[in-house]
């Protein structure tokens, strides 16, 4: 039995109505006791739990993160939901441990992520770096690389516009927003009033291309404006 510290308290409060209902106590387990059991089951889901879920399965083992000891029981078996595998590799960067079925969505993120790792723009991206780094299969289906790299450098390139609510009598097929309506109701949602300062230069230009411009400041009114 274990007195439970205000943090665990207010994280769990919304599961029981309130943090006035919430206990002050529980059973808790050590990891010798967790592992005398003949099988053992962990159960996960939501995007919150996405980055632990990841160091428990493919994380060095570490006292740190003592759910990374469970890759050292015999039977146990993770139970968790899209949103809480989507950061383990099989999910997040599939091409390095299966072969894939290339959209257009999966190679733009693949080839972002190339440039990224290696640290070279996307058109110096060769044949041996898609080779040395688990994408030869994209390569072999979709190359030669030069075209690739052409292919995902022009979809970018598609994606920066001084028209952030659409060009009214232009082509938008390639464009990130549409041309009709030529003018808009826009709302910006922000953290903190501080956007005038991060993204002002966007706030002009949509009030001088005539949409109709709100920002949302989503603070508490004590720590704020």
């Amino acid at each position: 039995m274990v007195t439970l510290d205000d943090l665990t308290r207010r994280d769990a409060a919304r599961d029981f109505g309130g943090k006035e209902y919430m206990p002050t106590k529980a059973i808790t387990m050590g990891m010798g006791t967790i592992f005398k059991a003949h099988e053992i089951i962990l159960m996960a889901w939501s995007g919150k739990k996405a980055p632990i879920i990841k160091k428990a399965v493919e994380g060095e083992v570490s006292s740190e993160v003592p759910a990374t000891y469970l890759q050292l029981a015999d039977n146990v078996e993770f139970i968790v939901d899209e949103a809480a595998a989507a950061e383990l590799t099989r999910f997040d960067k599939p091409w390095l441990v299966k072969d894939c079925v290339w959209d257009e969505r999966l190679i733009k993120k693949a080839v972002i992520w190339l440039s990224n790792t290696l640290g070279k723009s996307i058109l110096k991206l060769t044949e041996e770096d898609y080779n040395g780094n688990g994408m030869a299969q994209l390569v072999t289906e979709q190359g030669p690389a030069y075209a690739i790299n052409i292919h995902v450098f022009n979809k970018l390139q598609h994606t920066i516009t001084g028209w952030l609510g659409g060009k009214p009598g232009a082509d938008d097929s390639q464009r990130p927003e549409r041309a009709l309506p030529a003018r808009k109701r826009v709302i910006i949602f922000s953290p903190h009033p501080d956007d005038v300062i991060s993204m002002g230069g966007t706030f002009i230009r949509l009030i001088d291309q005539g949409h109709d411009v709100h920002g949302a400041y989503q603070t508490s009114g004590n720590t704020a404006v």
